[in-house]
């Protein structure tokens, strides 16, 4: 299932732009949306969601036009939304919670209810602590349960904003590799500042910056655009100088070894090297110039 977003705007009181004309086609599969803290990325999660109404522009997800009020009604019944800070019950346990919601969402059959509770849990791997109380599970146990609660109503479109801030590397592979695997059945969106994520379990991807679409297109489209930009340069004498960004630093006895990007060799010993997806990224950020970035304009298909 296909979201079309059409010269979207979102702009708060004072003149102040959330989103500034962005035009962008998200495909089936897992999407990464990349950018910043303030970038716009939530804004445009929640105006996907139907929680939040667009200043000017279309939405199209599916067959739905978001601009209708029938068109959101459709929309919320066929996503599932997992915010950055989830409002979970601390006193509830993991499958009461889940049976509550489910109640919530007018599933009223409570066998099916409790057997489709028992296969979210196994979904997500927590059938072992199912009755045990919210509050005493881990961080990426309680993004495990919010991922669970949005698959009840099995949604066709899973919007996730955040969902590995805060948790140790194992809870992260661990949420990454169940996202990746939801991703094969539905269209799944991703939003993180995390380039980590993108890379582990994204082939495509937008990057957001000031509420502007940077980029959108393959991972590797990314990198190639940044190669002949990175540099590696072995230095006794101090950071290199001039317009670079240092993405990494290695102190190696008196030696210092940076990873560096720059639209020209900063020292005349740097080696020319092959960009990552964090320091394609980084060039996107800093260096690249309008012309260079990647806005493949779609309109809406008519329904």
């Amino acid at each position: 299932m296909d979201i079309v977003i059409d010269h979207l705007t979102k702009m708060y009181r004072g003149g102040i732009y959330a989103l500034q004309d962005v035009n962008l086609t998200i495909p089936g599969g897992i999407f990464g949306l990349l950018g910043p803290n303030g970038a716009g990325k939530t804004t445009l999660l929640r105006i996907l969601a139907g929680i939040l109404r667009p200043s000017s522009g279309g939405l199209q997800i599916g067959a739905y036009d978001g601009n209708t009020e029938s068109g959101r009604t459709a929309i919320k019944r066929l996503l599932g939304y997992l915010p950055q800070e989830l409002g979970l019950y601390p006193d509830l346990k993991v499958a009461e919670f889940l049976d509550y919601i489910a109640i919530l969402k007018r599933m009223d059959d409570s066998r099916k209810r409790r057997l489709h509770v028992e296969e979210l849990l196994e979904t997500v791997a927590l059938q072992d602590v199912a009755k045990r109380k919210i509050k005493t599970l881990s961080g990426g146990m309680k993004r495990r349960v919010g991922i669970a609660q949005a698959l009840l109503n099995d949604p066709r479109l899973l919007i996730v904003d955040e969902p590995t801030v805060g948790l140790d590397p194992e809870e992260r592979m661990r949420l990454r590799n169940l996202l990746a695997d939801l991703g094969t059945h539905r269209t799944v969106l991703l939003s993180t500042h995390l380039v980590e994520d993108i890379a582990q379990i994204c082939q495509r991807m937008a990057v957001l910056k000031n509420g502007q679409l940077l980029f959108q297109g393959q991972v590797t489209d990314l990198i190639g655009m940044a190669r002949g930009k990175v540099w590696h340069v072995t230095s006794k004498e101090g950071k290199p100088a001039g317009q670079c960004t240092i993405v990494s630093t290695l102190n190696v006895g008196t030696t210092t070894h940076y990873r560096v990007v720059s639209e020209t060799s900063p020292t005349s010993s740097a080696l020319s090297v092959a960009p990552t997806l964090e320091e394609s990224y980084m060039w996107l950020m800093h260096h690249a110039s309008a012309t260079e970035t990647v806005m493949p304009i779609s309109p809406i298909p008519a329904v």
